[in-house]
């Protein structure tokens, strides 16, 4: 166990620091004006897997899970007030026997293969897809706004074993955070990730113009 985390330590140790391109960013579209109460958002992330060293966490076999969260919200009076919200998870990790990048979205109970791709320019061009979750405004509300979150989380170690758990099905500990605390080195290794990775930099937030259903 320790040889195994000192090994870990080093793998960290030696990555590249990179340089940041563009920052990552959240895009968020209303329907057209006819369909806000029949349609929700479209929502777009772009380059939150642009930096290199989350690319190069990926190709070491570190799992990404990107969390998404939706609010509506009503503007007046003296606060405004969330109606209600929706949320999913999209999960991208490298195998590493067949060299190809693997992307599911969850979505309640419903697993979407987004598919598995030779390059990474690949999985990230379908990750960067917009997807339009089932949140439609609510008539006669007044004024209403999207709120939209995405959290990036790096999985560490002792997530490994459920990651591959849940690519035969069994994809909810992994997913939605119910999983077993796990060992001293899984503990270590997620303390060393978010060190690596910056936590303050890993949360985007954005809303949407307002708007009347």
């Amino acid at each position: 166990m320790r040889r195994a985390a000192f090994a870990l330590v080093l793998l960290l140790a030696a990555l590249p620091t990179g340089v940041r391109g563009q920052r990552p960013a959240l895009e968020v579209v209303l329907p057209a004006a006819g369909a806000l109460g029949e349609e929700g958002p479209a929502v777009r992330a772009t380059n939150v897997l642009g930096e290199r060293k989350v690319r190069d966490l990926l190709r070491n076999g570190f799992p990404a899970r990107l969390h998404f969260r939706v609010e509506l919200w009503t503007t007046g009076g003296t606060f405004n007030s969330r109606l209600r919200a929706t949320e999913w998870d999209v999960v991208l990790r490298r195998d590493a026997l067949r060299d190809r990048f693997d992307a599911v979205r969850v979505a309640g109970d419903s697993v979407t293969q987004l598919g598995s791709f030779d390059q990474f320019n690949d999985v990230v061009a379908e990750l960067e897809r917009p997807y339009r979750p089932r949140i439609t405004g609510e008539k006669g509300r007044g004024r209403q706004y999207y709120n939209v979150t995405l959290e990036l989380e790096m999985m560490s170690v002792s997530d490994l074993d459920e990651v591959e758990r849940w690519l035969r099905g069994e994809f909810r500990p992994a997913v939605r955070g119910k999983r077993n605390p796990g060992t001293a080195l899984g503990r270590g290794a997620r303390t060393l990730l978010v060190r690596l990775l910056g936590g303050e930099s890993r949360t985007i937030e954005t809303r949407s113009r307002t708007f009347r259903p």
